[in-house]
């Protein structure tokens, strides 16, 4: 498969000693990363987000496994260095990095997964494919607001854009090529410290149970935390909740 080149927006500072990548979810965008690159910032940090092929401005293609995706990831570098010092994937982003690090360990010091796409068969499949249908349905604000009112009004307005820009052909065919979805061998692979800032199941998580149990017990380098009250994006449900945990992982 050839990588594509993925568009980048960035926080903080150019020269700043750390840098971090931002790895958004299914149908969203990497200005939708937008919190965690402000947060980060402040704390420091140069964050830079990516759109993921077949979303916002990056280009088209005909493959979007999750190998795929992971392999434009690994030909991401910051500027000037060979290794993120950390990247931080959410949802299909947290499987597409998981892939990515665990082929290349030199690509990222750190890996922060927040509600990761592991494995997607069965139940959440159909959720996912569910969801992702209402978006691409019906994009006025007014029904984004309601189905979740207490986002921020910028998480909103750039939920709305993400999907306006994003194909929605290559979000039907990311379930559509990933039968099975499950990338349970990459993340047993993984050498690097790797958090996972899980949502709660309470609410809704794609990272719980007999998944969590098992990826957490077949790799010794992965830990894991849970946001309360949070659902399955937790940065945009909980955000200063999720912030807190995502730089206590990065201390």
């Amino acid at each position: 498969m050839a990588a594509v080149t993925l568009p980048r927006l960035s926080w903080g500072a150019p020269d700043s000693a750390k840098t971090a990548l931002l790895v958004h979810g299914l149908g969203s965008s990497g200005a939708l990363m937008w919190r965690i690159g402000d947060a980060l910032a402040n704390a420091g940090w140069r964050a830079v987000a990516v759109d993921l092929r077949g979303h916002g401005d990056a280009p088209r293609a005909l493959d979007y496994t999750v190998g795929a995706y992971a392999e434009d990831l690994g030909s991401t570098r910051p500027q000037h260095r060979e290794s993120w010092d950390a990247v931080i994937g959410h949802s299909l982003g947290g499987a597409a990095s998981t892939v990515a690090a665990a082929s290349d360990p030199s690509w990222t010091r750190r890996l922060l997964l927040i509600d990761p796409a592991i494995l997607v068969d069965g139940r959440d499949a159909t959720i996912v494919r569910r969801s992702q249908e209402r978006a691409f349905a019906d994009n006025r604000i007014e029904v984004v607001r309601e189905e979740h009112p207490h986002w921020h009004e910028q998480d909103l307005e750039l939920k709305i854009d993400a999907v306006t820009r994003a194909s929605g052909w290559a979000i039907e065919q990311t379930s559509a090529q990933n039968k099975p979805w499950d990338v349970r061998d990459a993340a047993a692979r993984l050498t690097v410290p790797t958090h996972v800032i899980g949502a709660d199941p309470a609410v809704y998580s794609l990272f719980t149970g007999d998944v969590a149990d098992g990826v957490l017990a077949a790799n010794p380098h992965i830990s894991m935390s849970i946001v309360a009250g949070a659902g399955h994006s937790p940065h945009r449900d909980k955000p200063d909740e999720t912030m807190q945990q995502i730089l206590e992982a990065l201390s």
